[in-house]
């Protein structure tokens, strides 16, 4: 059953390689969570996109935000193949994230998340290339969906994280290519008064030909 934005995200149990009983709900306390799928281990486009994100897992631990890797291969699978992403990562320890294994594929077909165009070897469909936000309360804060073919952006991912915990804060909007510290957009709907209120550091109108004033700026309301 597809997810839409605000939904609930299903709490769940599943085995996981590098968790033992593993429970969404208990992993991520009242933290921010990003689960990301991916089509199938030992494979070019996931290696690089499970490299990048050890890479940056300790910044997203510092944005309080933890990370759940998502594929339908098994605990072995992901053990062996962790391997290699160590290698290419050049990352050395234990994976610093869980690996969930489904196998059977009940837990993303519940999802929604199969690309009926990408089988293995055996015939079997493959996950897509699938992201989920999910905030503190447990709510789809944001999902992204790709197909096999294209190796996602950690780095968008790591931005749309801070749009999201931004603006769950602070009545903004972030604009085209924004990122954390530049200014953000005021929605129209923020009447002035809000906007003294809620917004100290004042606000920039950018003049338009049409004499509107709905895009205004205010700089990053964070310290």
């Amino acid at each position: 059953m597809p997810l839409y934005l605000g939904d609930t995200f299903p709490n769940f149990d599943a085995e996981a390689f590098g968790a033992e009983n593993f429970n969404l709900y208990d992993y991520l306390g009242n933290n921010w969570g990003i689960l990301f799928s991916h089509p199938n281990d030992f494979t070019p486009v996931c290696t690089t996109e499970l490299g990048e994100a050890v890479k940056l897992c300790q910044t997203f631990k510092d944005k309080s935000c933890k990370l759940i890797g998502f594929s339908c291969n098994d605990a072995e699978s992901h053990k062996e193949w962790a391997k290699d992403i160590a290698a290419f990562s050049g990352f050395h320890g234990d994976l610093p994230f869980p690996m969930i294994c489904d196998p059977k594929r009940k837990l993303a077909t519940s999802l929604g998340i199969m690309d009926p165009r990408e089988k293995d070897k055996a015939g079997m469909p493959l996950t897509c290339r699938c992201v989920f936000f999910i905030s503190p309360q447990k709510k789809v804060a944001a999902s992204i969906l790709y197909p096999a073919t294209t190796g996602r952006s950690f780095k968008e991912i790591l931005r749309a994280l801070d749009s999201l915990q931004l603006t769950e804060e602070y009545p903004v909007a972030t604009p085209v290519e924004w990122t954390a510290g530049e200014p953000c957009c005021v929605p129209p709907q923020l009447s002035e008064e809000e906007v003294k209120k809620r917004l100290p550091k004042g606000v920039r109108t950018k003049e338009l030909p049409s004499g509107k004033t709905y895009i205004r700026y205010t700089p990053d309301p964070r310290n």
